[in-house]
């Protein structure tokens, strides 16, 4: 049973976690579909892009909650059932996987880095606080969110392995921290020749025939 619960449970915080709430908070908002524009990710920075911080703040916050109540729900049933920080990890897992691979989405989703910001605040309160920091200094300097984010994948896993301990926890923030990275690749690349778009920039109105194609392609999703 405990085996059937484990699995339940991952496959709920994946479920959640494919809400993407850049896309589901845009249109309740009548904005423009985030992968039409800026970079093309379903995230909150790219929702910045469209001029509306409260769409961008709502975001933020839903992409967080769905990363921390999956973890949360878990620490405080799980036992009764068996469940233990294995499970916990693992659960944090399946929803950053959820936003960065949404079913509801044809799997393409955003670059997950305030589900993961979600995610640690259930698994580690104190490495949260820390990479979060981190994030807001090096985005406060630069002014790119892409760096902020790849410096705080790489940052969390050895805070955690180095501060606190290794276990099921350490393997599943270097998990994420490894596919945060991953995920921004492309802005690696813009960040080195010097064209990557910094934070807050204002996107163009996408075309008509942009927001046609992400409506009625039977692939659109976002742009890596």
């Amino acid at each position: 049973m405990q085996t059937l619960y484990t699995s339940l449970a991952t496959l709920a915080a994946y479920l959640i976690g494919s809400l993407s709430f850049a896309v589901i908070v845009s249109r309740l908002m009548g904005l423009n579909d985030p992968r039409t524009y800026g970079s093309g990710n379903p995230g909150a920075t790219n929702v910045l892009r469209s001029g509306n911080k409260v769409a961008a703040v709502l975001t933020l916050l839903l992409d967080a909650l769905k990363g921390w109540l999956p973890v949360l729900l878990v620490q405080q049933f799980g036992p009764s059932l068996g469940l233990e920080e294995g499970t916990v990890a693992l659960v944090g897992v399946a929803a950053f996987l959820g936003h960065l691979w949404p079913v509801y989405f044809r799997f393409r989703g955003g670059k997950g880095v305030a589900t993961a910001a979600g995610v640690l605040l259930g698994l580690n309160p104190w490495l949260a606080l820390s990479t979060i920091a981190v994030w807001a200094g090096v985005a406060a300097l630069t002014r790119y969110s892409s760096l902020a984010a790849i410096v705080a994948g790489v940052f969390a896993p050895f805070c955690q392995i180095l501060v606190w301990e290794g276990g099921p926890i350490a393997s599943a923030v270097t998990v994420m921290g490894a596919l945060l990275v991953w995920r921004h690749r492309v802005n690696l690349q813009k960040l080195l020749k010097g064209t990557e778009s910094k934070l807050g920039q204002r996107a163009a109105a996408p075309a008509p025939a942009a927001r046609r194609a992400v409506k009625h392609s039977p692939k659109h999703g976002a742009k890596p």
